[in-house]
C-alpha cells in the first residue's frame, strides 16, 4: 500500500459567528485506506467534509487532497475527489443511465469512453437491469446507489461518502457497504462519515470519533476499544424514567458512566428511531446504559439502588465493549444522543 497521504487536515476551523462547527481538527488518511468519521448528528462531520470538498471555505487551518491544498489549489483538489452527499443529487425524470451520462459529461467525459464508464459504474452499483427506468421510480436505496455511481465516474483517487446508508432498507445498505469494500480493495481512498458504529467497525482501517466539532479519539477499532480497559457496558431497562435513580447509580462504586439511551434529538426527519433489523437503534426513554468495572460485582448494587428508589429493572443486557461504549466513556453521553 502506498504511503502518500491522500487526505491531510491540519488545525482546521470552521465557525459561524460564535458557533464553532469544526474546532481545530487534524487528521490524515493514507492512500488506499478507509477512514471513518464516527459521531452523532451535529458533531461536525458534514461541515468538515464540506470544507474538504470545496463547498465551504475554512475559517482557519488548511487541508489537502492528494497533496493539493483546498485553499490554495482548490480546482486540483476537487479534481481528485468524488463526493457522495447525504441528499440525493439526481434528476428524478431522467433514468439512471441518463443521469450518469449527464454527470459524466460534466466531468469532461465524451463518446465511447463516457458510455463505457457508465456501463462499468452501472455494473458496480448493481443497476444494469434497471438503467432505463426513471429515477423517480426507484427506491431510496437505489437512488443512493446511483448517487454513489455519479461520484465514481471520473475515476477519482479519493471518495467522500457522507452518511450514505441513512434511512434505507437492509438490502440496499448491505450492497452499499459491499461496494465500499470493493472500491477500497481496488485501491481507492474512502472517507466515510456515519453515526452507525457497526459500519465504522466493519469498513474502516482507522476511525476518528468526532463530537462537538472536535476529534476526541483516533485509531484502529481495536485501539479504540482498548481505551475502555476492563470496563463492561450494561444496558438496563426500567419500568419508568426514574431520573433520580441515574444519580444514585453514578455514585455506586465500580460505575464510571451512566447515561439514558434516549431518541436522537439531532436526527434528520424520518431517521429517528430507525430499526431495520441490520443496525438496531435503542431509543426507549427508559433504557439506561452504564460502564462498570465488574458486572458480577456491580449489578447487585445497581438492583439495590433501584429498589431503594422504588424503580423496577425490567431487563438487563451485558454487552461486549464497542465503539458506542468508547463514546460514552469519552463524553459521558451515549453516541445516539
Amino acid at each position: 500500500m502506498a504511503t502518500e497521504r491522500a487526505i491531510q487536515v491540519s488545525e482546521l476551523y470552521r465557525t459561524y459567528g460564535d458557533l464553532i462547527a469544526v474546532g481545530g481538527v487534524s487528521l490524515a488518511a493514507e492512500a488506499g485506506e478507509v477512514l471513518a468519521l464516527l459521531g452523532p448528528n451535529g458533531a461536525g462531520k458534514s461541515t468538515l467534509i464540506s470544507v474538504l470538498s470545496g463547498l465551504l471555505a475554512p475559517t482557519g487551518g488548511d487541508a489537502s487532497i492528494m497533496g493539493h491544498s483546498v485553499t490554495r489549489d482548490a480546482a486540483a483538489a476537487r479534481a481528485c475527489l468524488g463526493v457522495v452527499p447525504q441528499d440525493i443529487a439526481l434528476y428524478p425524470d431522467l433514468s439512471a443511465r441518463e443521469n450518469l451520462v449527464f454527470w459524466g459529461k460534466m466531468y469532461g467525459l465524451r463518446g465511447r469512453p463516457l458510455h463505457a464508464r457508465v456501463d462499468e459504474v452501472l455494473e458496480l452499483i448493481g443497476l444494469t437491469d434497471r438503467q432505463r427506468d426513471r429515477v423517480s421510480r426507484y427506491s431510496g436505496g437505489m437512488k443512493r446507489r446511483v448517487n454513489i455511481g455519479v461520484a465514481l465516474l471520473h475515476h477519482p483517487p479519493v471518495v467522500i461518502m457522507d452518511e450514505p446508508t441513512v434511512g434505507i432498507d437492509p438490502q440496499s445498505r448491505r450492497r452499499i457497504l459491499d461496494s465500499v469494500r470493493q472500491l477500497n480493495a481496488a485501491g481507492m481512498t474512502v472517507l466515510y462519515t456515519t453515526h452507525y458504529m457497526e459500519e465504522a467497525a466493519e469498513l474502516a482501517d482507522h476511525i476518528a470519533i468526532m463530537d462537538r466539532g472536535l476529534v476526541i479519539a483516533y485509531g484502529t477499532h481495536d485501539e479504540l476499544i482498548r481505551m475502555l480497559g476492563s470496563q463492561t457496558r450494561v444496558d438496563l431497562s426500567l419500568d419508568a424514567p426514574h431520573e433520580d435513580l441515574l444519580d444514585a447509580w453514578r455514585a455506586v462504586e465500580g460505575v464510571s458512566q451512566v447515561d439514558r439511551l434516549g431518541a436522537n434529538e439531532d436526527a434528520q426527519p424520518g431517521e429517528q428511531g430507525v430499526d431495520d433489523g441490520a443496525f438496531p437503534v435503542q431509543t426507549g426513554a427508559n433504557t439506561v446504559t452504564a460502564l462498570v468495572d465488574d458486572s458480577n460485582r456491580v449489578l447487585p448494587r445497581l438492583f439495590e439502588a433501584a429498589s431503594a428508589a422504588g424503580a423496577r429493572i425490567t431487563s438487563v443486557d451485558i454487552r461486549e465493549p464497542n465503539l458506542e461504549a468508547v463514546f460514552l466513556y469519552l463524553t459521558g453521553r451515549a453516541l445516539r444522543d
